[in-house]
């Protein structure tokens, strides 16, 4: 486009001072073949010198402009037969024109490498960990483009070293408390085990008790390795969902009935509602109801006797919303932010000595949440805290029977 768009123009400038059409060929075959040597010659230097600075080509790429047209001007100056005198101008011409335009490249050149150096030091930056920032502001437009580039993805590797710290902070807190709740019960397995088979305990009633503390302790145990292992699947992302229709009615009475045992063993009234009626959710079925069961048994663990759990579902939007208010008094705000996070136990009234689980609960309900494409967040509400579990409602036309 632009040999096609320079022909044209010579042949317009030609018809403008009244050139012979012939002679106007003539020149432009001679300028056009001059100026094609130098490019060429340019070009094979610029290949020669790939590897070195960007100063260097910027000046090479200039160069090969400017004796390119040179070379151009000079070869249809000489067919037209000029007096010695007149080429001698010409030359003293071109060789003034291309000393400017090489003192332009070395000024573009140096202009490049200052740029360049400024995206050197970003890279340098991001590979010691820190954060890119500047080395655009004078750059031109690609460099620029490339600088913001980096900042962006130096951001989000800020963003992810942060996340890995976080989660190697929470690994080894998961590994405290999981060495203690395994450890106490081993214990006191062991005692009782030894006890009996010493014979230091004979009586019936004792060795009834024992045997019963013994199976709740094993129990606790498995459950304690099932929450491991799921909350391992759900961080090497190979947790499975099995979809299925549901209904949302279904699965707050299963939760409801479940928890409900253990509410009337604590003294702690349950309650729910359901706000009108709400379609079935494409959901897996266990892994939702355990949600649910997890948020029940955390909001009874830290609601004292005579206080209150309910659980209320409904639509809000495009989502089903289930969520469970307790009367645990409220968290503190400080952590209200690490509540989901891996082995989180908070202030004492969440010790390990009032805590029946890992402390893996909360944090294995975000991971099923999130996996369904939903949200899982905790508020501070009246006399205690309320979670709220939001999941995708089906798209229009979709549903258990379509």
């Amino acid at each position: 486009m632009v040999a096609a768009a320079g022909l044209v123009l010579a042949g317009v400038v030609a018809a403008v001072v009244g050139a012979p059409a012939s002679d106007a060929a003539q020149l432009v075959a001679f300028a056009v073949g001059g100026a094609a040597v130098a490019g060429g010659a340019g070009t094979a230097l610029l290949h020669t010198l790939r590897r070195r600075s960007t100063r260097s080509q910027a000046v090479v790429v200039a160069l090969t402009s400017v004796v390119a047209v040179g070379a151009g001007a000079g070869a249809a100056a000489h067919a037209m037969f000029l007096s010695a005198h007149d080429y001698g101008a010409l030359l003293v011409i071109l060789v003034s024109a291309g000393t400017v335009g090489l003192i332009a490249a070395l000024t573009l050149g140096d202009r490049l490498v200052a740029a360049s150096r400024s995206l050197g030091e970003v890279v340098q930056r991001i590979g010691d960990g820190g954060m890119a920032t500047g080395g655009e502001a004078t750059a031109p437009e690609e460099l620029a483009a490339l600088g913001r580039q980096l900042e962006d993805m130096s951001a989000r590797l800020e963003q992810a070293r942060r996340r890995e710290r976080a989660l190697d902070a929470s690994r080894r807190e998961l590994v405290a408390w999981v060495s203690h709740d395994l450890r106490t019960p081993l214990a006191g397995i062991r005692a009782m085990v030894e006890a009996l088979e010493d014979r230091v305990v004979t009586d019936d009633v004792t060795v009834d008790r024992y045997h019963r503390t013994m199976r709740l302790e094993v129990d606790r145990l498995a459950g304690l390795v099932d929450d491991l292992f799921e909350l391992s699947r759900i961080q090497a992302g190979a947790l499975e969902l099995h979809l299925e229709w549901a209904s949302l009615s279904d699965l707050v009475s299963d939760a409801l009935a479940g928890a409900s045992p253990v509410a009337r063993a604590k003294g702690v009234l349950l309650a729910g509602s359901l706000d009108g009626v709400v379609p079935e959710i494409e959901v897996a079925t266990p892994d939702v109801l355990r949600v649910l069961r997890n948020l029940l048994d955390n909001a009874i663990r830290h609601t004292p006797p005579e206080g209150e759990v309910r659980l209320d579902a409904g639509v809000v939007g495009d989502h089903a919303v289930v969520s469970v208010h307790d009367s645990c008094g409220g968290i503190p705000p400080a952590e209200l932010d690490r509540v989901f996070d891996l082995a989180f136990r908070g202030d004492a009234a969440r010790t390990p000595e009032h805590d029946g689980g890992g402390g893996l609960g909360l944090a294995i309900a975000r991971g099923i949440v999130e996996a369904h494409r939903g949200d899982i967040e905790v508020d501070n509400e009246g006399a205690g805290c309320r979670f709220t579990v939001r999941l995708p409602l089906p798209a229009a036309g979709a549903g258990a029977g379509a």
